[in-house]
Order: structure tokens, then C-alpha cells, then sequence
């Protein structure tokens, strides 16, 4: 089967409901310049041809006040994501478990790509290996 390397409208967090219970009852780790927060629901029912696997980001207009700068982040991270999750994106395939995954970018100067996809990398290992202990958890 050929990899889809897309970031659909059905891949994407926006929920205010499942977005509001990520950070409620969710998990977090960080990798600088990043905080990720994650939940694994078990209880969601996925839909036939429906991915598990949710994605959003966020950038700090605290840190950025131009939008222009915040937008740019947010691209750059959605990019690197995209390129990089079909692995994770399987596991959760497999496991039939929804994973909800929200990136908030934390730091103070803007990035280039190649930190970016650095960073997103690092956080899907990181993320798989929880999903492994999520699963031997519940088994």
C-alpha cells in the first residue's frame, strides 16, 4: 500500500469537545521548543476509513505577537508532521484506538524547518513508545 503523505480534514483536532478534554485528562511531555499534550481513547469508535489519529498546534501570541510569525510555526510544524506520521499513524490502525495529539510551539525565536521536523520526529518516537505502554498497560 502506497503511503499518503496528506493532513485531511478528518486528521485534524479541531473539536472543541476532544480538544477541551485533551488538556482536562490528557498527558504531556516536552521537547523543546515543544509541549506535547496526548490521549488515547479507547472508547471512541473509529469510523470505516477514518484515520485514529488526530493532530493540532498552537503557537503563543505572548511570544509572537505577529501573526504572520505564529502562522509561519504553525505551517512549518504541520509540514513536519505530515511528512512524518504515517508510522505512528499505522500503529494506531492497528490498535483501533484513537490518539488525540496537540503540539503548542513554547519557544522564543522563530525556527527553520530542519529544527522543526528534528523536533517532530523525536516527539513521534517518543509518542509510539507511549502508545506500546498504553497497549501492554491494557492488555
Amino acid at each position: 500500500m502506497r503511503k499518503q503523505f496528506t493532513l485531511g480534514k478528518e486528521e485534524r483536532l479541531k473539536s472543541r469537545k476532544q480538544i477541551e478534554n485533551l488538556f482536562d485528562k490528557g498527558r504531556s511531555f516536552v521537547i523543546a521548543p515543544f509541549r506535547i499534550y496526548y490521549i488515547v481513547n479507547s472508547e471512541v469508535p473509529i469510523q470505516k476509513g477514518e484515520s485514529g489519529l488526530k493532530f493540532g498546534v498552537g503557537v503563543s501570541a505572548k511570544n509572537f505577537r505577529k501573526a504572520v510569525d505564529r502562522n509561519r510555526i504553525k505551517r512549518l510544524t504541520r509540514e513536519a508532521w505530515r511528512l512524518q506520521k504515517n508510522d505512528i499513524k499505522e500503529k494506531v490502525g492497528e490498535t483501533q484506538r484513537q490518539l488525540n495529539v496537540f503540539l503548542i510551539y513554547t519557544g522564543k525565536e522563530l525556527p527553520d524547518f530542519t529544527t522543526v521536523k528534528d523536533k517532530v520526529a523525536i516527539a513521534l518516537k517518543k509518542l509510539s513508545d507511549k502508545i506500546d505502554e498504553n497497549i501492554s498497560a491494557n492488555s
